[in-house]
């Protein structure tokens, strides 16, 4: 998408908070001195066998967008691709009924959609939220400093993996379906209140290549500490079997020009760190004080797997440094 983007001659307006040229979460319009609009979408094929469960997954993953920009999300239309012919129509009410619950949930409304004849079921939404625009949140504000916290464990794409493989145990599955429907909800309000100079969502490019983004956006480089990252139990011993996506290959080869590995680490936990995630965490950069405040708050909150997992350094200039 970047190289096709990249060739498009897209008109300037100085109300364009963030557009697409720093891998932004979501696109955010000035449409007066209080209020601007944020706009995202995503949607993808399913990732779990339950239609609800789907439905629900793809939701609050395309919520998360709005959040991590620091906004508010307030209507919601769906977007599916469905094979008709070879699925009932009930399959699609179930999926629709479990985005519907996660749009509720996030306080939105549901305002119509689109569907087409697909032979490869996808599903997800088109959101639109508010945002002050004094209290957008980019990727590119970390600052020398700052701490990362990461909300969600990583190692949904390799347990996903597993699952599709039939050897995922279903402990493994319940904790990654319970990681994906969790809204970023709470995460986002407590950052803001407490003070929060950068964020992303950890999705399809997994925690190195987003954290590459932010380096790069912000002229910094982010520090990623392998003892603190928390992933979910189970994903090293799939990894260790083999059993990681094909994406995580992908965002390897895409990220490894800008990562330097200044530790010995086993290959599978490395997979983990570029495994793509599906709902995954907020990455926030913010100041050393309020790193451990904001986690403290998280855990009082039930986010137990929230930790301080890096931060950000001055030089040198747009990388990513894995450490032990």
């Amino acid at each position: 998408m970047d190289q096709a983007l990249e060739r498009l001659r897209v008109r300037k307006d100085p109300n364009l908070i963030a557009g697409f040229e720093h891998g932004e979460d979501a696109g955010v319009y000035r449409v007066s001195e209080d209020l601007a609009l944020i706009q995202t979408v995503d949607f993808f094929t399913p990732v779990v066998d339950d239609p609800y469960v789907f439905g629900q997954v793809a939701a609050a993953n395309a919520l998360s967008d709005v959040y991590a920009m620091g906004g508010r999300p307030l209507t919601c239309l769906n977007v599916v691709g469905f094979p008709i012919k070879q699925m009932g129509i009930e399959v699609l009410q179930r999926i629709l009924e479990g985005g519907l619950s996660k749009i509720h949930e996030a306080g939105a409304l549901l305002v119509g959609g689109h569907s087409v004849d697909d032979e490869e079921l996808k599903y997800g939404l088109s959101v639109t939220g508010l945002v002050h625009p004094d209290r957008v949140v980019t990727n590119g504000g970390a600052r020398a400093g700052d701490l990362l916290v990461l909300t969600k464990p990583l190692g949904t794409g390799i347990i996903a993996t597993a699952l599709k493989g039939e050897l995922a145990s279903e402990a493994a599955v319940a904790r990654m379906i319970e990681s994906m429907t969790a809204l970023n909800k709470r995460p986002s309000e407590l950052m803001q209140d407490i003070g929060v100079n950068a964020c992303t969502d950890i999705t399809g490019f997994g925690l190195v290549g987003h954290g590459l983004e932010m380096a790069r956006a912000s002229n910094k480089t982010v520090v990623f500490h392998t003892s603190k990252i928390p992933s979910l139990e189970e994903a090293e011993k799939y990894s260790t079997m083999g059993l990681v996506p094909g994406g995580a290959h992908a965002n390897r080869d895409f990220a490894s020009c800008g990562v330097d590995v200044e530790t010995d680490i086993l290959p599978h936990f490395l997979d983990i760190l570029y495994d793509p995630q599906t709902s995954g965490g907020l990455l926030i950069s913010l100041p050393p004080k309020k790193g451990k405040t904001l986690v403290d708050a998280l855990h009082k909150e039930g986010w137990t797997a929230a930790r301080i997992i890096g931060e950000v350094v001055d030089e040198p200039k747009g990388r990513v440094i894995i450490r032990g």
